[in-house]
């Protein structure tokens, strides 16, 4: 896997390049404009692009990434509160995002879960389980010999649970992550939706933590 990481805070790009060496073949970039260069000389599988940056910002870079058509995966990385950058980073094209300060662990499982979405963006077959198969671009599953239709925000769920794995997700990341703004659903809409998953993948594979949010098994 060949990681463009773009951090131009001297002590955490070498801290992150250090790390990231040993697992994934990594290139540093200072800042946006050095980025341009490696991208238009490699083929990079994930973009790890900080948002505060010399020349054009992390989500600016990537925003003018996308309007060329490249879809390589993309982790932000932003000392930023607020859900505006979140939104913004979102908006532009960004599949995850992590907030400083952060442990390096966490850094790492962020990306493998990276390589599950981008074959999901690929419309790859993804393996539910032993007996179920997810197909992104029918919007499907199946069995092997039935097959189960699902409605596009069932899809979309699926997909970030997928991506997301054995980890805990409140509603309002699920709904943060998947709806417009002007378009939120009602908690009882968001329940629907898990509800219809479970019975196509199975009630045990979306555990409810009461009060907190859901766990992808």
């Amino acid at each position: 896997m060949k990681i463009l990481l773009m951090e131009d805070d001297p002590v955490l790009g070498d801290i992150l390049t250090d790390y990231l060496q040993q697992f994934y073949t990594t290139h540093r970039a200072f800042d946006s404009a050095e980025a341009q260069e490696f991208i238009d000389d490699e083929s990079y599988d994930l973009f790890i692009f900080d948002i505060n940056v010399p020349g054009k910002s992390g989500i600016e870079l990537l925003e003018e990434l996308r309007s060329f058509n490249d879809t390589t995966p993309a982790i932000i990385i932003t000392a930023y509160e607020d859900t505006k950058h979140l939104k913004e980073s979102f908006d532009v094209g960004a599949h995850d995002y992590i907030r400083k300060p952060f442990e390096l662990e966490e850094l790492r499982l962020r990306i493998e879960k990276s390589k599950i979405l981008f074959h999901i963006e690929q419309d790859a077959p993804v393996k539910l389980s032993d007996r179920l198969t997810y197909y992104p671009k029918k919007q499907l599953v199946s069995d092997g010999t039935n097959e189960m239709p699902l409605r596009p925000k069932e899809c979309e769920i699926l997909e970030y649970f997928i991506a997301h794995p054995q980890r805990l997700i409140s509603q309002e990341e699920l709904i943060q992550n998947i709806w417009e703004f002007d378009a939120l659903p009602s908690d009882a809409t968001l329940r629907s939706y898990i509800r219809n998953l479970r019975e196509v993948i199975g009630a045990d594979k979306i555990v409810t933590q009461r009060g907190l949010g859901y766990r992808y098994e």
